[in-house]
């Protein structure tokens, strides 16, 4: 049986990627530190299903404990890492950049050392479409450039990208870089759009519409980025970097205006200004993983945003409220 390391297995997507995994018949590991970022107790509640299948351990711990990896990495012959633990979020790393690089830069710094050591052969990196900046030309493409982040968050990732090649090139560790578009769906982070904003506006609340709506993000149904991972982990081979998004915008006016009708509800704007760090729009182009992983979006916008709130009622009152909106 086939035995995969997920750093950060515990969040949004990382728990989806469990479930998967263990569908599949793999061993699963996770290794999460349970950060304050948001409410440990849903990270905990993202596993319940995980927990109850043989082939699953969780290990609660930092990846930048060198100690601990080391430890982890040596007692268990792992066919592949996947990385997805980070500190998340544009504007809080304008507040904190230094926790950021911490996290994000030195932890994956920790991450790849230790496979390297242990030699693991195959390395998954959950990086994200920020990396492109306020790029003019769309759809954003893998080898368009990517020098000039706008946020703290967006720097760490790619610099992750870079360590992560730097890896490739002196080990011969076969790499794959994951640029992940605004993912959606159940277990989103309290403080991500769409699940903040379902929860206003169930609650009769204002929501505080940063700019003037048209920013446009590509979103991305996270059962579509499971399946890109799950491909990616499959067909790794040398170094690559691959888009997995949706392939298509929505502004931030047209979103509020689909969860408002989704929920039965007229959404209540504030209108606020722009906030630094924002790019004014994301948007991917997919040919090279539908090319080189066989792999497209399958669920859009409206479909996604329907099982999500489907979920959300599930819920009951959600009142997880975080620290941003987009």
């Amino acid at each position: 049986m086939d035995s995969i390391l997920i750093t950060g297995g515990a969040g949004f997507i990382g728990s989806h990627l469990v479930e998967r995994l263990l569908r599949d018949g793999k061993r699963v590991v996770v290794l999460d530190s349970f950060d304050p970022y948001y409410d440990p107790a849903l990270k905990r509640a993202n596993l319940r299903t995980a927990a109850q299948a043989s082939g699953f351990r969780l290990v609660e711990g930092d990846i930048r404990d060198e100690s601990l990896l080391a430890g982890l990495l040596s007692a268990e012959r792992f066919q592949a890492v996947i990385h997805l633990a980070a500190r998340a979020g544009v504007r809080p790393s304008i507040a904190d950049p230094a926790t950021y690089a911490d996290v994000n830069v030195t932890g994956t710094i920790r991450v790849l050392e230790a496979c390297r050591r242990a030699g693991v052969r195959r390395f998954l990196f959950g990086s994200s479409s920020s990396v492109y900046g306020d790029n003019e030309k769309v759809p954003f493409a893998e080898d368009d450039p990517v020098d000039r982040p706008v946020s703290p968050y967006a720097a760490t990732k790619r610099a992750g990208e870079l360590i992560a090649w730097n890896y490739h090139r002196l080990s011969g560790m076969e790499v794959a870089c994951l640029r992940f578009f605004t993912v959606f769906g159940p277990r989103q982070r309290p403080e991500m759009a769409i699940r903040k904003f379902a929860r206003l506006i169930a609650a009769g609340e204002e929501v505080e519409q940063y700019g003037d709506g048209t920013s446009a993000r590509d979103y991305t149904y996270v059962s579509d980025v499971v399946e890109g991972v799950v491909r990616a982990l499959e067909r790794c081979r040398a170094f690559h970097i691959w888009n997995l998004g949706g392939s298509r915008t929505t502004t931030l006016a047209e979103l509020v205006e689909k969860i408002g009708r989704g929920l039965e509800t007229r959404p209540r704007i504030r209108r606020r200004p722009a906030q630094p760090g924002d790019v004014e729009r994301t948007w991917a182009d997919v040919r090279r993983a539908r090319l080189e992983l066989s792999w497209e979006p399958t669920v859009n916008l409206d479909r996604g945003l329907e099982l999500f709130l489907q979920w959300f009622r599930s819920q009951g009152a959600d009142r997880h409220i975080g620290k941003e909106t987009t």
